[in-house]
């Protein structure tokens, strides 16, 4: 009898440890994401009322899925151009508005959405990058009447990049290669990358044309087109802040407010264990 007893007590025992782990391995998560959740909002809606402006995220970081850990990586896609513009939309006509963008890039198609949005509402607007805002991230930036970065943040090269699954490569690169060659020491799949390649370089200068017009650094459309379009530098150079304001004058600032570096220590996530971490404690201030 005391022998069925204790076997019954580890039954339970056992049972109470799987409902346990399924709370430590679900619930938690989901209580740390909706904390994080709050105090975005929280940040967000104190930057608002201290600039007085409509504020929108566009940041992406490597995140993880739940307790795996498995990276996620980010980009701007069709449904962050969906989400920008209904935000822009939303915003009243004479309300500011504050674009905090952290992005690697991504698709053309949205980036120019979401830059032709924010030119056209008749409030001043502001891109605001505390790291960096690269490829589609700087195409967006350039729609802005200003740019705040931080002295070390970057903007990097708009020029066109073509690929399949074997690869990407630069649109100015692709035109180069042909120029060198005779056309019977090419196949037709290289002639109609060439082709591609010419159209998307004329698209993005023409595009770049309408988006500077009577903005930040209009007067400088050929040198800021020579600078990130034409290929003079990788895909991932980057511009930092006192390069950007020789191109685009005096609407680049570095006065980044504190809310933003806030901010972004809220979406700072693990992506394994593997990964080298940073840690610093920071003195107090005297």
């Amino acid at each position: 009898m005391a022998l069925l007893q204790a076997q019954t007590g580890l039954d339970v025992l056992i049972n109470n440890f799987w409902i346990l782990l399924f709370l430590l391995l679900f619930l938690v998560p989901m209580a740390q994401k909706n904390y994080l959740q709050m105090e975005r909002r929280r940040v967000l809606t104190r930057l608002g009322k201290k600039r007085g402006t409509q504020v929108i995220t566009l940041i992406h970081r490597q995140e993880v899925i739940s307790f795996l850990g498995i990276p996620l990586a980010r980009y701007i896609d069709i449904d962050d151009s969906e989400q920008v513009l209904r935000a822009i939309r939303g915003a009243q006509r004479d309300v500011p508005i504050d674009i905090i963008m952290h992005t690697p890039g991504g698709l053309a198609l949205a980036a120019t959405q979401i830059a032709m949005a924010l030119k056209a509402h008749p409030a001043k607007k502001t891109v605001i990058v505390p790291h960096y805002a690269m490829s589609g991230g700087t195409l967006i930036a350039f729609a802005a009447d200003k740019i705040i970065m931080d002295e070390h943040a970057a903007l990097g090269p708009v020029d066109p990049q073509l690929g399949d699954q074997q690869g990407v490569y630069p649109a100015t690169s692709l035109l180069r290669v042909v120029a060198k060659k005779k056309i019977d020491e090419m196949d037709d799949k290289t002639l109609i990358y060439a082709e591609e390649a010419q159209k998307a370089l004329d698209q993005m200068k023409v595009l770049l044309r309408k988006i500077l017009a009577n903005k930040c650094g209009g007067e400088k459309i050929d040198a800021i087109i020579e600078e990130f379009v034409s290929g003079k530098y990788t895909h991932d150079h980057p511009f930092m802040a006192e390069e950007a304001r020789a191109l685009l004058g005096e609407c680049v600032e570095t006065d980044v407010p504190d809310e933003v570096y806030e901010l972004m220590t809220l979406y700072r996530m693990e992506v394994g264990r593997s990964r080298p971490g940073v840690e610093y404690v920071p003195l107090a201030r005297r």
